[in-house]
């Protein structure tokens, strides 16, 4: 499983030339909240597109570089089409308010998880309640709905079903699990 924020900042190599194309800005998603791709450069003041990459593309999102299979697969994309992003995007999922259908806070998208070779979908989501609760309590880890359609990925809020409330990890106890599976 791999954090969304292990990826922004690494540099983007393509495999058969190890050229450097540049660094992981930011991760693009589709209105159902999937990975559509990676964006390798951030806007530039009235720039008009960014540089993407299609997550098909990707070939390995190690700890230090991410591979990509050619060049060329490096393609402009018209900045308002980013809809949806973790960081940049007109609708953003980073500091998004997790709460329940009965209307309690769990707390804000701080980072999410995915397997990268199995999917797309968000599979987990790491939750804050700001600075202070994080050096008190510690983040939480809450792991995505089996059933997609259980979950409202919307502009302003995700909402959950009731029962996610006690489905709440601390973080590093949700990331031992994880890497014993």
């Amino acid at each position: 499983m791999i954090k969304l924020q292990q990826l922004i900042g690494l540099p983007v190599l393509v495999i058969h030339s190890g050229k450097h194309v540049g660094f992981v800005k930011d991760a693009w998603f589709d209105e159902h909240w999937r990975l559509i791709g990676l964006i390798v450069e951030g806007a530039k003041w009235f720039a008009t597109s960014v540089k993407t990459v299609e997550w098909a593309e990707v070939l390995t999102c190690g700890e230090d570089a991410v591979f990509i299979s050619r060049e060329s697969a490096i393609k402009p994309v018209k900045a308002a089409e980013i809809g949806r992003s973790f960081e940049t995007g007109v609708v953003k999922l980073k500091e998004l308010p997790v709460v329940t259908v009965q209307g309690i806070q769990l707390g804000r998208v701080s980072d999410v998880y995915f397997y990268p070779f199995q999917g797309t979908q968000i599979v987990g989501y790491e939750l804050t309640d700001g600075f202070i609760s994080d050096l008190m309590e510690g983040r939480k880890w809450l792991k995505a709905p089996d059933d997609p359609d259980a979950v409202l990925l919307g502009e302003d809020a995700i909402i959950v079903p009731a029962v996610s409330e006690a489905e709440l990890e601390p973080v590093a106890a949700s990331n031992s699990i994880n890497r014993e599976k």
